[in-house]
């Protein structure tokens, strides 16, 4: 019996993420979980993050990414160099043919909110718009939640569609 219940909680854990992770297309990017994580009440940036699952043979680029939230949402990456954590602007986000690019907090690509026009508050939602070349804009709803519901969200829902 004990064996049971495990395995039923850890189905409950594994539907629970899947359904609360939702996504969007566009051609054959499919747009998985945007999140970004909750902000002080006096933050100027936020991020927002995603998986971008190319299902195509072409290679694509985000070119741009917009919000009412903030007054510029820049495409950023992060990494480390010797030691040190650095964070640098991208004119562009490559996304290889057949491939995930997954952004997460504590490192590698996001969308950096700048000048927050109100603070990111766990349970709300908005709209995001980001543009492909070649493809053009879509609009997303970004899902307010902490880094560890909204990366759990993703992989889980990842893994419910392949």
């Amino acid at each position: 019996m004990p064996r049971f219940i495990v395995l039923l909680a850890s189905l409950l854990v594994l539907f629970s993420a899947a359904a609360s992770a939702h996504d969007f297309r566009l051609g054959e990017l499919r747009l998985v979980h945007p999140f970004a994580t909750p902000t002080p009440p006096t933050a100027a940036v936020g991020a927002v993050y995603l998986d971008i699952d190319h299902q195509g043979s072409t290679p694509r680029r985000l070119i741009s990414a917009r919000a009412h939230i903030a007054e510029v949402v820049e495409l950023h990456d992060m990494s480390m160099h010797d030691g040190v954590m650095q964070m640098r602007q991208l004119e562009v986000i490559a996304l290889p043919a057949g491939e995930v690019t997954r952004m997460r907090p504590g490192g590698g690509y996001h969308l950096m909110l700048i000048g927050l026009k109100q603070p990111l508050v766990a349970g709300e939602r908005f709209p995001l718009w980001l543009t492909f070349a070649d493809l053009g804009e879509i609009r997303v709803e970004v899902w307010v939640e902490s880094a560890a519901q909204g990366g759990a969200a993703a992989d889980a829902h990842h893994h419910h569609h392949h």
